[in-house]
């Protein structure tokens, strides 16, 4: 079992979870754990007190801090200063797809030599108190060994293991293959946290039904409908589960421009890209999705694009835009078993 309130995170994701994002998620409830954006930990020792500025928390929400590298000593060194900085998880990326990362060997790279795992999360293991965490692909080129993945991470001493169930070949297309899921599910003694494709609450209600996972890990779609956390807790609670509206969506994302000034001041075009890739997720749910998102992503400032988002969304109710629990519009295809 999972030591959350909630069996849900929010998954680290590159340039999106921000310390303001992450903690606005997490004020709509049904959150069980937030992640940050991984820390890339290099060829030279990692300074202490910067580790200790990604330790950046939510009002009650735990907080997994991943970090991603090869070199055991100095991964080993990451996890124990994020430790001792407060961090309720230290979690290592195995499952980034960028070239630019397999290139240095690291992320979904690591999973084509089990000693190399072996070594680095066995340091990290030696050093983290708390909980110790992986995040892994199914595989590298193809998924035949990820069963032995996850039994060489389990022996090296990790507490839970989460796992995206493509390939790093696959990035992310296609659909997610649960089974993989529901095979480390029935392997592994340890907690299994599933991650893919669950783009509406009841997609994560029967992830954990098909796969016998322990929890669920969000990361496109909790962008792409910041509400679906408190969606999922209704439902498990047997609660008619919120149902957003376009004036919701216009309000929740002037509350992250709001938050995004406040973090960037000297930075206008930082926060100008994020709000683009928040609106990117966000105008899938349109019926008209293309459209929206390229007359957003032409605009030049915040202002813009908060009054194209206002023309554009605000008078959509509830039945006109695809963010209720159920996915009753399915404009997104799901992951299965």
């Amino acid at each position: 079992m999972l030591p959350f309130q909630h069996p849900t995170m929010l998954a680290p994701m590159e340039g999106v979870t921000h310390p303001a994002l992450r903690a606005i998620i997490a004020q709509n409830g049904g959150l069980g754990a937030v992640s940050t954006e991984f820390v890339r930990i290099g060829r030279s020792p990692p300074s202490a007190r910067y580790l200790a500025t990604t330790v950046e928390k939510c009002a009650g929400v735990p907080l997994s801090v991943q970090v991603m590298g090869n070199h055991a000593e100095y991964m080993a060194e990451a996890a124990e200063a994020v430790s001792n900085a407060g961090a309720d998880v230290v979690d290592i990326n195995l499952g980034c797809p960028a070239p630019r990362v397999v290139r240095k060997g690291v992320g979904s790279a690591m999973l084509t030599d089990l000693g190399l795992l072996t070594e680095v999360v066995g340091s990290m293991r030696q050093r983290v108190p708390g909980l110790l965490s992986a995040k892994i692909r199914a595989g590298f080129d193809d998924a035949s060994g990820v069963l032995e993945i996850g039994r060489t991470l389990q022996r090296a001493g990790i507490d839970y293991l989460v796992v995206h169930p493509r390939r790093r070949a696959d990035f992310y297309e296609g659909t997610a293959d649960w089974r993989i899921i529901k095979a480390l599910k029935e392997t592994l003694s340890i907690a299994v946290v599933g991650n893919g494709d669950c783009w509406y609450a009841v997609d994560a209600l029967r992830m954990m039904a098909e796969t016998g996972c322990d929890g669920v890990m969000i990361g496109r779609p909790a962008i792409r409908n910041p509400w679906i956390f408190e969606q999922i807790a209704d439902l498990r609670a047997g609660r008619a589960p919120r149902r957003p509206s376009g004036a919701d969506v216009v309000a929740w994302i002037n509350t992250v421009a709001e938050a995004f000034r406040a973090s960037f001041p000297e930075r206008r075009d930082e926060s100008v890209g994020k709000l683009k890739e928040l609106f990117t997720y966000l105008g899938r749910a349109v019926p008209d999705q293309r459209a929206f998102q390229h007359a957003v992503v032409r605009e030049m400032s915040v202002a813009a694009m908060m009054d194209r988002a206002d023309k554009t969304l605000s008078p959509l109710s509830a039945d006109q835009i695809d963010l209720d629990a159920e996915g009753r519009c399915r404009l997104e295809r799901s992951g299965g078993v």
